[in-house]
This record gives C-alpha cells, sequence and structure tokens, in this order.
C-alpha cells in the first residue's frame, strides 16, 4: 500500500430538496438547525453515511448500523471480542499490537479513529485504547437560513384495537422537512502524521473521495426520499507537502459557493488566495 505523502483537504457541497436531512431527537425528529436558522448535518451523521458507502463496496466496518451487521454481532463489544479471539496471544495482550490489528482489519477506524474500551468477559481481557484516526469532517452547515415544514400524517389502521371500534390516537403523527431547497457544505482534511500511524493509505483515501461523491446512493429513506439528497460537488486539495501548503482553515475558505440559483449551484476555488495548491472538483453521481 501507498502511504499518503502530502497533506489533503476537501469539501463537500450537497442539496436536500423537502427532506430531512438529519434529524434530532432531543427536537421531536426535526431537522437540526442552529440558533440562526442554518440547518445542520452533524459530522456523525455524514461519518455514518460514508461508512455506509464503504460497506456496500465491500471494506470491513467496525462501527455497523445493527440493522446491516455483515457479520450478526449485536454490539460492538461483541464484534471486539470475536476479532480478539482470532489473534494470537501476543497480540492479544499488547495494546500496540491490538490497535495495529484493529486498524488494518477495518477502514473506518484506521480512517476516523476508534475508542475500544470494553470490561473483561468471554475471557477477553479489558482494554482501553483510543486510536486518533487521520480523516476529520466537521458537521455541515446551509449556506443559508432553512425554513421547515410541519407536516401532520395519518395512519389508515391502528396499531391496537379500540374499545369503540374508532381510530386511536396512534394513527396520528408528525413529519418534518427542509423547505423547497437547500444548499449545505461541509469540510475536513486528511493528516499524513496520524496516517502513518493508522496504516492509511493512498488506496484508503481514493476509497473515501469515492464514498464523498456517492454519499447519498443507497440511503434513501421515509424522511429523505429518493433524489431529495444529492451531492452537488466534492473540492479535494493536495498540498505538496506533510504540513501543507496553506492551513486547512485558509484552503477551506477558498472554496466559493454561488447558491443564487438553487437548480444550477455552482461551486469554485478562488486560485488567488491559495496559489499553487493542487485541487480538482468532482461533480457528484
Amino acid at each position: 500500500m501507498t502511504a499518503i505523502e502530502n497533506k489533503v483537504d476537501f469539501a463537500i457541497v450537497f442539496a436536500v430538496k423537502n427532506a430531512n436531512p438529519n434529524g434530532d431527537p432531543l427536537n421531536g425528529n426535526r431537522p437540526r438547525m442552529t440558533a440562526d436558522g442554518y440547518g445542520e448535518v452533524s459530522d456523525v451523521a455524514l461519518k455514518r453515511k460514508l461508512r455506509n458507502r464503504l460497506q456496500d463496496a465491500g471494506e470491513n466496518i467496525f462501527v455497523e448500523s445493527s440493522d446491516r451487521t455483515d457479520d450478526g454481532a449485536k454490539s460492538l463489544s461483541d464484534r471486539y471480542r470475536t476479532f480478539v479471539k482470532t489473534l494470537d496471544g501476543t497480540e492479544a495482550k499488547d495494546r500496540n499490537a491490538l490497535a495495529a490489528a484493529a486498524c488494518s482489519k477495518w477502514i473506518d477506524v484506521r480512517s476516523f479513529g476508534q475508542l475500544f474500551a470494553f470490561k473483561k468477559r468471554d475471557d477477553v481481557d479489558e482494554v482501553s485504547i483510543g486510536i486518533r484516526g487521520p480523516v476529520s469532517i466537521q458537521s455541515a452547515f446551509s449556506i443559508d437560513p432553512v425554513a421547515i415544514d410541519d407536516v401532520q400524517i395519518t395512519k389508515s389502521v391502528n396499531s391496537e384495537p379500540t374499545d369503540d371500534g374508532g381510530r386511536s390516537s396512534d394513527t396520528m403523527g408528525m413529519k418534518y422537512r427542509v423547505s423547497g431547497k437547500a444548499i449545505y457544505a461541509t469540510y475536513g482534511s486528511i493528516s499524513p502524521q496520524l496516517a502513518e500511524k493508522t496504516g492509511f493509505s493512498a488506496d484508503d483515501a481514493e476509497k473515501i473521495k469515492q464514498a464523498m461523491v456517492t454519499l447519498f446512493e443507497g440511503d434513501s429513506s421515509a424522511a429523505r426520499p429518493s433524489g431529495s439528497m444529492e451531492v452537488i460537488d466534492v473540492v479535494w486539495f493536495q498540498h505538496n507537502s506533510k504540513l501543507g501548503q496553506y492551513s486547512s482553515a485558509k484552503v477551506h475558505r477558498s472554496v466559493k459557493i454561488d447558491a443564487s440559483d438553487l437548480d444550477n449551484v455552482k461551486v469554485s476555488v478562488d486560485e488567488a488566495s491559495v496559489p499553487g495548491l493542487s485541487y480538482e472538483v468532482i461533480e457528484g453521481r
């Protein structure tokens, strides 16, 4: 595997149309919003989608969703303990060897990092290992403030029978969505120094990039109907050194998003602010 030699920065610009991109469980599952009214998609939700796309591509994932496990594990601790039992005794008891083996097996561990903190059980020793991953990603925020539609919905049948044969209260509910169309953007980077520690390779970086381009494929649900979430562009910056030619903040500010026409959003880079920095703009699929 070819190691990552140079720092990478990236941006993902995507559109949300009459959908709930990331519900807030503390607010009735309404779309997340900032105090200023801007839409938000958490970094955790974005990494969940990246993990799902990588899993779709056949990669081994440690933090799998419970509804789509490949190995039948009921929890992360079960998956970890099954993994430890495949190692030899020396590896299983050495923290550095455990971390290296976990990074080698699971692409999300060597990409995003992971905290392994599990108690002794089933002859597997207690462990507390923190792995810091090279790929970091911010929460996504909308370019402009968003409005939320509150839609009342009804079921055509009761979940439980009623004494009078009428409708029960659980046939009524609410559904929330971002009204109309909104443009969101998120930013992140890949650290070569941390990549060396986890074994994250140039091949892994390419897989992450492709997962970003196809971020919402196979992600449809009642809250996010097919076609309601769309990656517009991924901007991928390649520095000429491990430390990078510019700070990530400066690179991210160079990304310009013209959303004056929501059906023809234009994403560009202000090259004058980051002269000499190599980049590519990849259209979403």
